[in-house]
């Protein structure tokens, strides 16, 4: 069509078309948004973690001048009679009623036009309770009799979470069980038996822009400004408490300032379409950082792992018992624990497999995805797992891994075949940058050093749908109409060149709308690493679509077969001048087979499998405990790099997110009271904690089913960081930490214990 054709899009590591209006401030960000006449919403919270509502008192609230009014959960049933959201069961209330489940917990909201005042008067309100018996910990919750909820009420919104059912006396959210071949068996029958517990913390996703949106409730509809990982699904939901049809919901986003899974689903839209209707006015519901850590976290989680290991280090089977923490609300927890689940065996070749994965409600803040869905706490356990019977075993920790590698053409736990997953060429990689086995400095007196490697594997999500339309104007530039949000990880930039590679222009002729539901077609969400794999198919259907069109004009202007025209020049032979417009659309929704219920089998549980890993070199001080990162190599599959530049930032912000997680990061509670809600207490990674060598790359792969090879790689990164950092820990001072965060408190105290001179508590 192109008369000179541009060079290929695909590998081309373009800047991000959206870097400009970032550096100079002038990208959008719904927190800047101020609408006319607009009402700011502050939130009293509760003070306990389980209890009924006796009494609000908000007078003195609605007493200050400049206050709108004061709105409770009674208030929100005048415009929405059923007030409870949530993806997996509608469980959440929009505010209290009747009880609060978790300490912070939104009660009462006053509104006013200055956000200072709405701030001072929700500190007026008085809301007396009558506690109730309370539940924190994710393996105490499986059989308290303190329950979180009184009835369980399915949402019945995901294809493979329709076999939930509404239960009572119950804080299991959901249980997922997977058994392959005979497990009982093989353990009587193995040369060595070795079982370990795991545990992580709960911990925080930390966006710098939290959460925020804006609702303009009118007589035509409603409108909903919001930070949100999926405007679709969250039109969805506003559509059903309000009972209004989808075309009158629009739901439109801007560039978030990070999401990592904090932002999906429905958080502060609810209450923000709540609070319009009651005022008839725009209202801004716009969380503080603290505020942030009583909305959504990553699961906490124990991990209790069993393997039968030969005399020559073969494993010949695996039991994984693995309880996910997911707080008072079960937000995307179910699909959290079943989806992560049936990878808790790793990725071994392991014959006989047994999974037991279970999402609990506790009375803590609610717990839903973080950059990885539950396989980051999965792979610290099974890879430390495997270190230890490595080292027990007398086996190298790389070999015994290449021993029992899963690999192309065979089966995973589930049953499903694996396809175009380079895990091995991931390992090898790793090996290479680190130099395992190659002499290096272990220090000596009282610092030590180390090495550690991990790699993990992770399903995509499925089933979901994405939907594109590309239309291309009369000029031959084209604009890219999508559900893909933009937070970060470069998603603008990638879809542009997928679209590009297929329609034969420049990426910088390709312009991406944001995400409006008024505009943009339906898209399940920026979330799982699927945008990449899902969305890239659905626009280079688009795309494909208008080059058949493109060809049909040329064909009715008269244009012989094969003459490669300029699209400037297709248009004008169509039309006589500079006029027209070509549309097309691209949809796409990979194939799927639920697992079956019984024994949580399925030949087809994902469209593609990503993995990923990290080789680390570390140093420890043993009179401190004190821990330096001196190298961190973080290797992935991810097929074909659509943006090999864009790809690496990925790994290497991946990295330096779980490092933080894995050294420092804990949300610390106390009889269900929060103590560290603030970047003062809850500590993030620091330019100071950067390991001395960074480094993230690719392996060469290709996902054949993947739009021009490619696959996702946002959480790929985060795999491998913690369980290698312990292994690295072990081999320079011989000690194992089975629990996060890795602090030099926690190292130190197993040093002095396997020196037999355990750490007092004073």
């Amino acid at each position: 069509m192109n008369d000179v054709m541009p060079a290929g899009q695909i590998g081309r590591s373009l800047p991000r078309v959206e870097a400009r209006a970032k550096v100079t401030g002038r990208a959008e960000y719904i927190h800047n948004l101020r609408l006319p006449g607009m009402l700011y919403a502050k939130i009293a919270r509760s003070t306990i973690p389980h209890g009924r509502i006796k009494r609000i008192d908000a007078s003195a609230a609605a007493a200050m001048p400049g206050v709108h009014s004061v709105v409770t959960g009674e208030d929100i049933l005048k415009v929405i009679p059923e007030p409870y959201f949530g993806p997996a069961f509608h469980d959440q209330p929009i505010l209290a009623l009747g009880k609060v489940r978790f300490a912070g917990e939104p009660v009462a909201v006053v509104l006013a036009e200055d956000p200072k005042i709405a701030e001072t008067a929700s500190q007026q309100i008085s809301i007396d309770y009558e506690e109730l018996p309370a539940v924190y910990d994710e393996v105490e919750a499986l059989t308290s009799t303190a329950y979180v909820h009184e009835a369980l009420k399915p949402a019945g919104m995901f294809a493979d979470l329709k076999h939930l059912a509404g239960k009572r006396d119950t804080n299991v959210a959901l249980d997922y069980h997977l058994r392959r071949g005979d497990v009982d068996k093989a353990f009587a029958a193995a040369d060595h038996v070795f079982e370990h517990v795991f545990r992580t913390p709960q911990q925080m996703h930390t966006p710098l822009e939290p959460h925020c949106a804006i609702a303009d409730a009118t007589s035509a509809g409603i409108t909903v400004h919001s930070s949100t990982q999926t405007p679709s699904s969250v039109r969805v939901e506003i559509a059903r408490l309000t009972g209004l049809p989808e075309n009158r919901v629009r739901v439109r986003t801007a560039f978030l300032g990070g999401g990592f899974g904090a932002k999906v689903y429905v958080k502060m839209e609810a209450l923000a379409v709540a609070l319009s209707l009651l005022a008839r006015r725009p209202v801004k519901v716009a969380l503080t950082m603290e505020e942030q850590f009583f909305t959504i976290s990553k699961h906490g989680s124990t991990f209790r792992i069993k393997s039968a290991v030969t005399k020559d280090g073969r494993i010949t089977a695996r039991y994984c018992e693995v309880i996910y923490n997911g707080g008072a609300y079960a937000d995307i927890g179910p699909r959290v624990a079943q989806k992560s689940g049936f990878s808790a065996a790793g990725p071994y070749d392991i014959e006989h497999v047994a999974i037991d994965s279970f999402e609990t409600y506790t009375n803590r803040p609610t717990a839903g995805a973080l950059r990885g869905f539950g396989m980051p706490q999965l792979v610290w356990a099974y890879e430390c797992h495997t270190d230890m019977i490595a080292r027990a075993l007398g086996l190298d920790p790389v070999e015994f891994r290449r021993k029992n590698l899963l690999r192309d053409g065979l089966p995973q736990a589930t049953g499903t075949v694996l396809r175009d997953t380079a895990t091995d060429a991931v390992l090898d990689r790793i090996v290479q940058r680190i130099g395992w086995g190659q002499p290096f400095d272990r220090g000596g007196g009282t610092i030590r050093r180390g090495r550690g490697i991990a790699i993990g594997m992770k399903a995509s999500i499925s089933p979901t749908t994405s939907v594109a339309t590309i239309a291309v104007s009369a000029d031959g530039s084209a604009t890219l109409y999508c559900g893909t949000v933009d937070m970060g990880q470069g998603s603008t930039t990638a879809l542009a060149q997928i679209a590009a590679e297929a329609l034969s222009l420049d990426a910088e002729a390709v312009r991406v709308v944001a995400p409006d539901t008024d505009t943009t077609p339906y898209d399940m969400g920026t979330l799982g690493s699927r945008s990449t794999f899902h969305m890239g198919h659905a626009v280079r259907r688009a795309a494909e679509e208008v080059r058949g069109k493109l060809a049909a004009m040329a064909a009715e202007a008269g244009v012989p077969a094969g003459t490669n025209l300029p699209i400037a020049e297709i248009f004008r032979r169509k039309y006589g001048m500079q006029a027209g417009t070509i549309v097309g659309s691209g949809s796409f929704v990979p194939d799927y087979v639920p697992p079956n219920h019984d024994t949580g089998l399925t030949p087809n549980a994902t469209p593609y499998w990503m993995s990923g890993g990290s080789g680390v070199e570390v140093e420890v001080d043993t009179e401190t405990g004190q821990l330096r990162i001196l190298r961190l190599v973080n290797v992935a599959d991810c097929g074909t790099p659509i943006n090999p530049k864009i790809v690496e930032t990925q790994l290497t912000g991946a990295a330096v997110m779980q490092l933080g997680f894995t050294l420092s990061e804990e949300m610390v509670f106390t009889d269900g009271q929060l103590r560290n809600p603030n970047f003062a207490d809850y500590k993030i990674p620091g330019i100071r904690d950067m390991p001395e060598r960074l480094d993230g790359e690719a392996v060469a792969s290709r996902q054949e089913s993947g739009p021009y090879g490619a696959k996702g790689v946002g959480e790929t990164g985060t795999f491998g960081v913690s369980p290698a950092i312990a292994n690295a820990i072990e081999d320079a001072v011989g000690v194992r930490i089975t629990e996060l965060p890795i602090t030099p408190e926690a190292v130190l105290r197993a040093i002095r214990a396997a020196a037999g001179d355990p750490l007092g508590d004073e």
